[in-house]
């Protein structure tokens, strides 16, 4: 076998690929006699992979179609020499940082990273600190944590969201202190730490970065640490963070544009000003860190990420034995570990880092874990006060903030409040929009419904969004536009942001979220003299309803090219709802007819046309909201979206003065609807009522007087108008009368 894999044919091509593939295929398991050839087939196919992403694309295809990386996870699952475990790491950064289709063979990485942390726990001697520190060595340090500085100059084709995806990855699935405790101290070091003075490609692939050649053994009894043969690189002094600033001036005037960021720095600086990609990833990683639990407390504290649960957990338990001051600093607002203790633990991982993986910094870090805290809380309301953010991120941002500050609004300086202030007071008037928007018929359903999955959001352990979204390309259908469907959209993100941001009020207020949202929907929902006139008794009119035609008008409307149709106009708002009726005269029964098409009454957007003004132009949209259809994905993670289109009635009636009446019976009409959302909503809206009045379980005085300086309840709240709507497509047309 050995010697058919050294005969002689075409190294790049779709053949040898095959080859190679089939050849793996027959392996049944790896041991001495056989493993120098698999690590080779492992390094040519990483080589041919390569070069065909550079020059033909079937190469990837085959790679994808047959599912070698599956095979890969097969070979790790057979073998346990350390120098085949070593070849796939050094196969997996290859094509990592290589390939322009990187996001499509993420899924089959992280499978293998699951794999690994069972080899890690197999048993094998020194075997699992080996492979921990090459998946430091081969992807974290010289691949991931370089590429997650903006604009990198370094050659890194791995952009920053992939990086941020796998380095959470990575701390999910390899659960080592060892290696958890290295990522958190190089994330006080600078992207530039970690590029190697000296870096080379070979056939568009990166150098070994020290890995054992294929006919290099690995004593595994030699193993006390691995001889990698990573370059020195030097780590600028940090120590300006720790300078003696007021807490409050330090955060207002931190500067995240400096030549020598750390990488937590670049974390904050994709939160306040990063796109929705770069905000989501940083807000993805921090919380793993979080969630990490073989981080040490000292470390998420030196990173201002320490829960203030786990800090009165830690000040008590001093309490308790009679260590310190742990019951003076025990319901402090400035509590936390105290700064020898931070910089002694991270000493160690920094040296760690010297020791074991041949970094090297100038002098010792001084970390002032107050400072970093409220560089978080900083970062954390710029965000939820951006534009441009998804509705899905803030509530992320939601969650961390929640897990910062449960009922403690005290750690806010007045930069905080004003953020918060001014954001809770936009998205209030982006909500008051919506009342008389395309879709107000939908917006207490949806505020209702929002409400619970946003309850449960931030109150879950973790954050319910999937760090793998940060991968896929942003959502196709523009949030721009004056199409129903992009108007259900902004609805949408509206009334997340503006529940996540009202739901915020009141747990920083020290208030209790209820299960329900302060709208209720009435049992019987309030009827107009149009629709009782009608004797409509239903909230839908379907086809076939029958119903009286008192203020009915009558039209002429063509489905089809050639046949047209003499129908009687109505519009009828019941509640919230409401609708536009073409209806059918019964012959043997006067004044009545029965439903043959209805359509929403709000987006109907009524225009008389400005040539013919017996003729009315109606844009028809989806009576249901256009939200977005669970995700089909092709083989490459391209998202397919479906858009709706929107219809078109142009209604013909007899004279100007009949066009004139129906014109105005849509605008009664939606005025009717509208004005009843409105009043269900005025619990939301009515910010000179104390919120303890709608739902909160401290006493009303103190609520009152902590929401004041937040939200400032005494301040008027002017609503924009909405904007117009404009027909895209016709779903019927009309003949002139």
């Amino acid at each position: 076998m050995r010697f058919a894999f050294w005969r002689s044919r075409n190294r790049f091509s779709l053949e040898e690929l095959r080859y190679l593939t089939d050849q793996l295929q027959r392996v049944p398991i790896v041991n001495d006699l056989n493993k120098d050839y698999v690590i080779e087939a492992l390094r040519s196919i990483a080589e041919i992979i390569t070069y065909g992403d550079q020059h033909d694309p079937t190469f990837f295809e085959f790679f994808m179609e047959n599912q070698v990386m599956g095979e890969f996870v097969r070979i790790l699952k057979v073998s346990k020499t350390a120098s085949v475990s070593l070849q796939l790491l050094q196969t997996m950064s290859i094509m990592i940082q290589n390939l322009k289709s990187e996001h499509a063979i993420l899924d089959e990485i992280e499978d293998t990273l699951y794999y690994f942390s069972d080899v890690i726990s197999s048993g094998v001697p020194n075997l699992g600190r080996l492979i921990t520190d090459n998946i430091l060595q081969l992807l974290v340090f010289p691949l991931l944590l370089p590429s997650l500085k903006r604009e990198s100059s370094y050659g890194m084709q791995i952009g920053a969201a992939t990086s941020l995806y796998l380095i959470s990855c990575i701390l999910r699935v390899v659960k080592t202190k060892e290696l958890a405790s290295s990522i958190g101290a190089a994330l006080f070091c600078p992207p530039e730490a970690f590029i190697p003075k000296l870096e080379s490609k070979t056939n568009g692939c990166v150098s070994d970065h020290g890995l054992p050649h294929e006919s290099q053994q690995v004593d595994l009894d030699a193993l006390g640490v691995a001889d990698t043969g990573t370059s020195s690189v030097t780590i600028p002094d940090l120590s300006c963070s720790s300078q003696n600033h007021p807490v409050e001036d330090t955060c207002s005037q931190h500067n995240y544009n400096g030549a020598h960021l750390s990488l937590r720095d670049v974390l904050l600086s994709y939160i306040i000003s990063g796109d929705d990609i770069q905000a989501s990833g940083a807000l993805s990683l921090l919380a793993t860190l979080l969630q990490t639990k073989e981080l040490d407390e000292s470390m998420l504290d030196a990173l201002g990420i320490l829960p203030q649960r786990k800090q009165h957990k830690k000040l008590l338990l001093q309490a308790l034995v009679g260590e310190g001051s742990g019951e003076e600093q025990l319901f402090s607002s400035a509590s936390s570990l105290t700064k020898d203790d931070i910089s002694s633990e991270l000493d160690i991982y920094l040296q760690n880092l010297k020791d074991h993986y041949g970094l090297v910094y100038s002098r010792e870090l001084t970390i002032n874990p107050q400072i970093h805290r409220h560089q978080v809380l900083d970062a954390l309301a710029s965000l939820l006060c951006r534009s441009g953010i998804s509705a899905e991120t803030l509530w992320d941002g939601g969650w961390l903030l929640r897990q910062l500050l449960p009922h403690s609004e005290e750690e806010f300086n007045s930069h905080h409040f004003k953020l918060l202030r001014d954001s809770y007071s936009n998205c209030t008037n982006g909500l008051i929009g919506e009342i008389k928007g395309s879709w107000c018929d939908l917006l207490i359903a949806v505020m209702m419904d929002e409400w619970k999955k946003c309850k449960r959001a931030i109150e879950a352990s973790s954050p319910q969004k999937d760090p793998k979204s940060i991968l896929l390309p942003p959502h196709t259908c523009s949030l721009d536009g004056d199409s129903s469907s992009a108007g259900g959209e902004r609805m949408y993100e509206t009334v997340k942001v503006f529940v996540l941001h009202h739901q915020l009020r009141i747990f920083c207020g020290g208030g209790t979220l209820p299960d329900q949202s302060p709208v209720s929907s009435p049992l019987e929902p309030p009827v107009n003299y149009r629709a009782k006139n009608a004797g409509l008794d239903v909230l839908v009119p379907k086809p076939n309803i029958e119903l009286k035609l008192v203020d009915a008008v009558p039209c002429r409307i063509a489905f089809e090219r050639g046949k047209e149709r003499h129908l009687c106009f109505l519009a009828i708002s019941r509640g919230t709802s409401g609708w536009v009726v073409l209806a059918e005269e019964l012959p043997l029964k006067q004044n009545f007819g029965v439903v043959r098409v209805a359509a929403p009454l709000a987006g109907s957007n009524p225009r008389i046309d400005d040539k013919h003004p017996k003729w009315l132009h109606l844009r028809i949209r989806p009576s249901t909201l256009p939200l977005l259809e669970p995700t089909k994905l092709g083989t490459i993670g391209i998202a397919k979206a479906k858009a709706l289109i929107d219809g078109r009635w142009t209604l013909a009636f007899r004279d100007e003065l009949s066009c004139k009446s129906a014109e105005s019976m849509i605008l009664e009409e939606m005025n009717l609807q509208s004005s009843e959302v409105e009043k269900r909503l005025r619990p939301w809206l009515d910010l000179d009522k104390p919120v303890h009045s709608i739902h909160s379980s401290c006493p009303g005085s103190e609520v009152e007087k902590r929401l004041k300086p937040l939200f400032d309840l005494d301040r008027p709240v002017h609503a924009r108008a909405p904007s117009g709507f404009v027909t895209e497509a016709s779903s019927g047309t009309t003949h002139s009368s």
